[in-house]
């Protein structure tokens, strides 16, 4: 139901100040990422321009009433007409979802305009994998070079073993603190996407590349001012994500013919690697921290081999 209607004067504000309320409730009370925060925020943006027109500013009074179903199908429309992919499409819809539905539940519209928006089904490219052996590969030359002791080596060998093992997102890996490790149960606290909290495992090789690091390569780049975190920087701060990807991209660099990849692509390698081996998809979803088993199905992919060996054990006519 919508919610109380608010005064004609809080109703017929500007853009900036319906982008203002609107960013709010994706920061405070949705807990979005800030990467999707910026995402809807301009999305929208270019939706009110598109409702207020050409001739107006963004401080003209503008009443979300006069957003409706087929003001929406236009805007997609035209956006579709400048070139944008189906992808992009979608997300457009999704924000446009999310913002009639909080002006309608705010008092700000009188009803719900995107509530029967449809959209088309975005293509899901899945980012390139390492195979078991060439993963292998890249972590054993990391083991090598953090054998000489340098202490950054020793960084980036617990870097990729960590997300190796884990499934970790590379904000997920850089925001850890020292107090997340468990090493009695080889576990980390991860805080993921929305401040959600879940525990992930670790094997034998990342817990002795931790203690390699903790020993001899954390000591070695802390400073007075150093942060709590888990990973350093060379300058004694929390590890860069920039820099984490450049250290994924290097190790995948070196092993012959390994596609180009990010530590998404790490991620997804975790993931294929566990359902190959016989994990299942329930097990994987907590582990990438998925909220639906949905995404965990098209973020994975099954060998050929993988499903006829399932099937030829649990098929009654197989």
């Amino acid at each position: 139901m919508p919610g109380p209607r608010h005064p004609d004067a809080e109703r017929e504000q500007g853009s900036a100040a319906h982008l203002a309320a609107f960013a709010a409730h994706l920061r405070y009370e949705r807990a979005l990422s800030p990467h999707t925060v910026r995402a809807y925020l301009g999305d929208v943006t270019s939706l009110l321009a598109h409702l207020r027109g050409p001739d107006a500013g963004e401080d003209a009074p503008l009443d979300l009433d006069a957003l409706d179903l087929a003001g929406l199908r236009a805007w997609l429309a035209a956006v579709r007409a400048r070139g944008a992919s189906r992808t992009t499409l979608a997300r457009r819809a999704a924000a446009a979802r999310t913002f009639t539905a909080w002006a309608a539940r705010t008092g700000r519209a009188a009803t719900d305009a995107g509530a029967r928006l449809a959209s088309p089904r975005a293509h899901r490219r899945l980012p390139e994998v390492l195979r078991a052996d060439q993963a292998a590969a890249a972590l054993q030359a990391a083991a090598s070079g953090a054998a000489e002791g340098d202490p950054v080596a020793l960084r980036d060998h617990l870097l990729l073993e960590l997300l190796y093992a884990t499934g970790v997102r590379v904000a997920e890996l850089c925001g850890l603190d020292v107090d997340d490790v468990d090493d009695g149960r080889r576990t980390l606290r991860v805080l993921g996407k929305g401040g959600k909290e879940r525990t992930v495992v670790y094997g034998a090789p990342a817990a002795t590349a931790l203690e390699a690091w903790r020993r001899e390569g954390r000591p070695a780049l802390a400073v007075p001012t150093s942060p709590p975190a888990l990973l350093l920087g060379a300058r004694g701060g929390r590890l860069d994500q920039r820099i984490a990807r450049r250290v994924v991209h290097d190790a995948a660099g070196a092993v012959p013919g390994a596609p180009d990849i990010a530590p998404h692509g790490l991620r997804h390698s975790a993931a294929t690697h566990l359902l190959e081996g016989g994990a299942d998809l329930r097990s994987v979803q907590e582990l990438l921290g998925h909220a639906s088993p949905a995404t965990t199905q098209l973020y994975t992919h099954v060998s050929a081999e993988r499903l006829r060996a399932v099937h030829d054990t649990a098929h009654p006519r197989a």
